[in-house]
């Protein structure tokens, strides 16, 4: 039986917006409509469209995106940290609910704004931030990640050498997007067993789609992996409840 779940991070790529080339990548198209019918076969209850590093700032395409994609799904946006309040305010009002920090691939604002900026958006529109970094570089971090209202990591880390770091960041509330299983080099069902045991509420599962630049691309089997993993009981967590309440609008004020 097939469990509902909230893709927690995908992208849509509509060539009707801007798409600039990243290290010498231009991704294909994949818009809304391709989005949902390659998910049409499952109990798919909302998501989060993640910005990539070929949209860089713009916000059109994910204003574009909501809109299709209707109101259970929610929006992660890359913006300069001078953005005015108000700006802020009306992403929020469209359905975003994150700001993202893309250290592995730029095209997002500079690290060096991390902290500051994550605690402005925090108090502002209640938004939490999402990191694309290879765990291992996620070390010197450390400190300022844990002290932070809200985060989460992309891709489980990406690395077997920064493993260690991430159970110790999950340790401490930070919260991993348990995607991009083709991007990693290690064994993944291990890693979900020990991430979830450091901590039931840090992991939340994302098909990754249409999964640019990975060796291998997202597949069906990447769900039933998680489910033979962790269990029935634990991967309905992991699918739908520890996403629903990460992405969920935060009082603020």
């Amino acid at each position: 039986m097939k469990q509902k779940y909230f893709d927690c991070h995908f992208h849509i790529i509509d060539k009707n917006f801007p798409v600039v080339p990243n290290q010498g990548f231009m991704p294909d198209a994949f818009v809304s409509e391709d989005y949902l019918a390659r998910l049409k076969d499952i109990d798919l209850c909302g998501g989060a469209v993640v910005s990539g590093s070929f949209q860089e700032l713009d916000q059109t395409y994910l204003y574009h995106a909501l809109k299709v994609l209707g109101p259970t799904f929610v929006g992660v946006t890359q913006v300069p940290a001078t953005i005015s309040d108000g700006e802020l305010q009306d992403l929020n009002a469209a359905g975003v609910r994150a700001v993202r920090f893309n250290v592995k691939r730029g095209g997002s604002e500079d690290i060096k704004h991390l902290e500051n900026f994550a605690r402005r958006v925090h108090k502002l529109v209640g938004w939490h931030t999402e990191l694309y970094i290879d765990s291992t570089d996620a070390t010197p971090l450390f400190d300022t990640l844990v002290s932070l209202p809200a985060v989460s990591i992309d891709h489980i880390g990406l690395s077997k050498a920064g493993f260690p770091t991430l159970l110790k960041l999950v340790d401490k509330g930070v919260k991993v997007k348990a995607t991009g299983f083709g991007r990693v080099d290690f064994d993944v069902a291990l890693a979900l067993k020990e991430l979830y045991a450091a901590n039931p509420k840090a992991l939340m599962f994302g098909t990754d789609l249409p999964s640019t630049r990975a060796p291998r691309a997202y597949l069906d089997s990447d769900y039933t992996l998680v489910l033979e993993a962790l269990g029935e009981e634990k991967a309905a967590n992991v699918f739908y409840k520890n996403a629903v309440e990460f992405y969920r609008p935060k009082k603020v004020g």
